[in-house]
């Protein structure tokens, strides 16, 4: 077997699969169909200060080779998953990383330190594709000063290792990459979804409640990876890449493009053992091309 642990900041993984926040719940929702212990990490839900009910319904739309969601980031707040949710995963033996999410950078630092406070969470990813809120609604994430903010405001006030997760709509990704390594983050993690929209042409409507949402699924992989390619160039800190992976050999394209770990996210509602069929098939692959270890292969493209 080959070796396949890998290094995020300070987090040790067992294994580079990790699960992509919004689709697998807490956790334990998934306990029944793959064994917990055994993933590199899991990425929570996005996680606020405050509860929100999130967005109308409808929130999803199936479109070919992908779904889009505007499902809010609907989540019953910090203080909930510090007190109800926490004392049931802390001893389960993985990396558990909550996704944090705010209106402002603010909102992120406050959310962030409570959940430094937890000892068996070792890590959070930030979702800057939020809305600034005191900026006219522009999301942190596509601007460097709005980014910067956010990462600047939470490692004042978080101490362990810090992954920004960052959004594709934008011209250029790299220098957002760059712009929250010199802000403090450990890693970073991309693609977040793309925004798109579908029609009924039926009932000659919008699909989705507020008419646009984030599109997510194999139809994304191309812009991935190329995203992924092109910030691994650009900063030296771990990239994790995810966007429509499906197949061990789709996460294989990302750690050749310069991934160190990847996430896999709508495919869990496919099939909600995939991540261990993943971590299975990267191993199975790297023994069939005599590779002793995960590491060798990343960034192998060149």
């Amino acid at each position: 077997m080959a070796k396949l642990n890998v290094q995020i900041g300070k987090l040790e993984l067992q294994n580079p699969v990790m699960t992509a926040s919004g689709t697998f719940g807490y956790g334990l929702e998934f306990q029944d169909f793959v064994p917990l212990d055994q993933l590199g990490g899991i990425i929570v839900k996005g996680t606020t200060l405050h509860p929100r009910e999130g967005n109308d319904y409808p929130r999803m739309a199936e479109t070919p080779m992908g779904m889009l969601n505007c499902v809010g980031l609907q989540n019953k707040g910090v203080d909930y998953f510090c007190e109800h949710i926490y004392s049931q995963i802390k001893d389960i033996k993985t990396n558990w990383i909550v996704n944090v999410s705010g209106s402002s950078p603010e909102d992120y630092a406050e959310c962030a330190a409570r959940i430094d406070a937890l000892e068996h969470v070792p890590a959070i990813e930030l979702n800057i594709s939020c809305p600034n809120v005191k900026d006219g609604g522009m999301a942190f994430g596509v601007t460097c000063a709005g980014a910067e903010s956010v990462v600047r405001a939470v490692r004042e006030r978080y101490s362990k290792t810090l992954i920004v997760k960052l959004s594709p709509n934008v011209t250029n990704i790299s220098e957002i990459a760059c712009a929250v390594e010199a802000a403090g983050s450990d890693a970073v993690s991309l693609i977040n979804t793309l925004m798109g929209m579908a029609v009924d042409i039926e009932k000659r409507k919008k699909m989705l409640s507020i008419g646009t949402g984030g599109l997510s699924g194999p139809c994304i992989k191309p812009v991935a990876l190329r995203m992924v390619y092109q910030v691994a160039k650009a900063v030296r800190i771990p990239v994790i890449g995810l966007g429509g992976i499906m197949t061990a050999e789709d996460a294989i394209e990302f750690l050749m493009c310069g991934a160190r770990a990847i996430e896999i996210g709508t495919a869990n509602f496919i099939d909600p053992a995939v991540t261990i069929k993943v971590r299975d098939g990267i191993n199975d692959w790297l023994d069939r091309h005599g590779v002793a270890d995960v590491n060798d292969i990343v960034g192998a493209i060149g």
